[in-house]
């Protein structure tokens, strides 16, 4: 476990959590491959007291139950482990290691919490036990689902969770959460158009998928405008276009790379059938083939009223960090399946960087770490003594 010990100009020479997200922020992998991050985290956790600790691993995630001195109850803490596809563009010195791979979605800070909050808890037991959840495949194609259902997680499932994430657009000290709906349901969208390509000077006698895919695009976007109630909300992007190979080959295959975004499933429904219905318009009228693949669906991140609402009062009772009632949100985040589940809540914890999450440059201050563990901590004490 080593890493740079460079400050990043905020604060002194960094603490232990600090420097556990800098190493594993070197080493960033995609889900379900996070083999290198599984063993980091399994070797920090193994040389800790195991008294009190049990661990059992699944695929590439890892569960630690952490007992209590009395147990009636169970709480949960889940962190997410997986990279993005993204070439780094910071100005660390403790960059990733692994080509075109980058840790721009927080889940290293996500980590190095829910380790700083383990080892609170086995060095300062409370009456309940605690499930440690490192999740793999949040980024995709969903880990959270899979390991809710899988038999290592059944005896220690949870009766109350919490998670967070970092928002960039917060300062350190707060915490933005809200009852009710927090993330959005998400859907990513493929569609794959072929037709008959051709020489471009004889359009012809071909079927050209460029044109058919920008006409597609083009329709793609009334299904918000003209098909979503005014007053609810949804989005669809289309975030990549892929066409043919030559600028005088009339391409033979298209490929539009998206994602869908809504407040309630039934707007999901809604919407997936009006791609469908214009999918199957393009296949009338350019006479080509159309595929369609949701691939990864994530449900929406729903918090429950009453355990959000306490969390909420006891953080501004206690002073820990300042507390902001946000709005929702259309990102996506497959701990909605935890919620289905399980109460609980996730909350927003600002890190102030003016580079949002997915960026090759966002660099989160890391001051915000040492005040997660504390506030996850102190919580968890506060809500297992009442």
């Amino acid at each position: 476990m080593t890493a740079s010990t460079t400050p990043t100009g905020k604060g002194t020479a960094p603490g232990r959590f600090v420097t556990i997200r800098r190493a594993l922020h070197q080493i960033p992998e995609p889900g379900f491959a996070e083999f290198k991050t599984q063993q980091f985290l399994l070797d920090y956790i193994q040389a800790l007291p195991q008294e009190r600790i049990e661990i059992r691993t699944w695929r590439t995630g890892i569960l630690v139950n952490v007992k209590g001195t009395a147990p009636t109850r169970r709480f949960g803490y889940r962190a997410d482990m997986d990279g993005l596809p993204i070439s780094e563009d910071t100005s660390y010195d403790f960059r990733s290691t692994h080509p075109g791979y980058m840790h721009a979605c927080g889940h290293d800070v996500h980590m190095s919490i829910g380790l700083g909050v383990l080892t609170h808890f086995v060095e300062q037991p409370i009456k309940d036990n605690i499930t440690f959840i490192f999740q793999p495949a949040e980024e995709g194609p969903g880990g959270a689902k899979p390991m809710l259902e899988a038999e290592e997680l059944q005896d220690w499932m949870p009766d109350q969770i919490v998670a967070l994430h970092i928002a960039p657009e917060y300062p350190v000290g707060t915490i933005a959460t809200k009852p009710g709906i927090l993330f959005a349901n998400t859907s990513e969208l493929f569609i794959d158009l072929t037709g008959k390509g051709g020489h471009a000077a004889f359009p012809h006698l071909a079927n050209d998928m460029v044109v058919a895919a920008c006409q597609l695009v083009s329709q793609l976007q009334t299904v918000i405008s003209r098909n979503v109630n005014p007053l609810d909300s949804a989005v669809i992007t289309v975030g990549k276009i892929e066409g043919g190979t030559k600028q005088n080959i009339i391409a033979e295959k298209a490929r539009l790379e998206g994602t869908i975004r809504t407040l309630s499933a039934e707007t999901m429904a809604l919407v997936k059938s009006r791609i469908e219905s214009l999918t199957a318009g393009i296949e009338a009228g350019f006479d080509c083939k159309v595929d369609i693949d949701y691939g990864a669906n994530y449900r929406q991140v729903f918090n429950h009223a009453e355990t959000t609402r306490e969390f909420m009062s006891w953080l501004e009772e206690s002073g820990k960090a300042k507390l902001f009632e946000c709005t929702e949100a259309m990102t996506g985040e497959d701990f909605g399946y935890f919620l289905e589940k399980i109460t609980g809540f996730m909350f927003w914890l600002g890190v102030d960087t003016p580079y949002g999450l997915h960026h090759a440059k966002i660099e989160p201050d890391e001051q915000a770490i040492d005040l997660a563990i504390d506030v996850i901590s102190s919580y968890l004490e506060w809500k297992s003594a009442n």
